[in-house]
């Protein structure tokens, strides 16, 4: 297995950024008037996720790369609350609301695991 020399190798990160990508798409059909409102906050919550995982990739020391991985599973938890009040508002169907969210699901799940393993690293060094 050869060693992962950037962030865009992370297959959590690979993940988040699809999913970034599909807010973005998705949101396009809100209504406008939730442009500075809903739009911007999921919009931005999403793309902090994959942002945060890379921060922590491209730092040295393993509690600071932990740091910003929590980070990004805050950012997770922020867009499944956007996701279920945009369900909740009818801006997405019940479907697509459970699809997501349980994209979300993987992305945390794959982001403990890293958390995880950088843990066993450190304190079995």
């Amino acid at each position: 297995m050869s060693k992962i020399r950037n962030f865009s190798e992370l297959e959590v990160w690979k993940k988040a950024h699809l999913f970034t990508i599909c807010i973005y798409t998705i949101t396009k059909g809100f209504p406008k008037d939730e442009r500075f409102g809903l739009t911007d906050q999921i919009r931005r919550a999403a793309s902090s996720i994959g942002a945060n995982i890379a921060e922590g990739f491209g730092r040295y020391h393993s509690n600071d790369k932990i740091r910003f991985f929590y980070n990004s599973r805050g950012s997770i938890s922020e867009c499944m609350n956007h996701l279920y009040l945009a369900k909740g508002l009818g801006y997405l169907d019940e479907k697509v609301a459970g699809e997501l969210l349980g994209e979300m699901d993987q992305v945390k799940m794959m982001l403990n695991g890293l958390i995880r393993s950088l843990r066993n690293t450190t304190f079995n060094s």
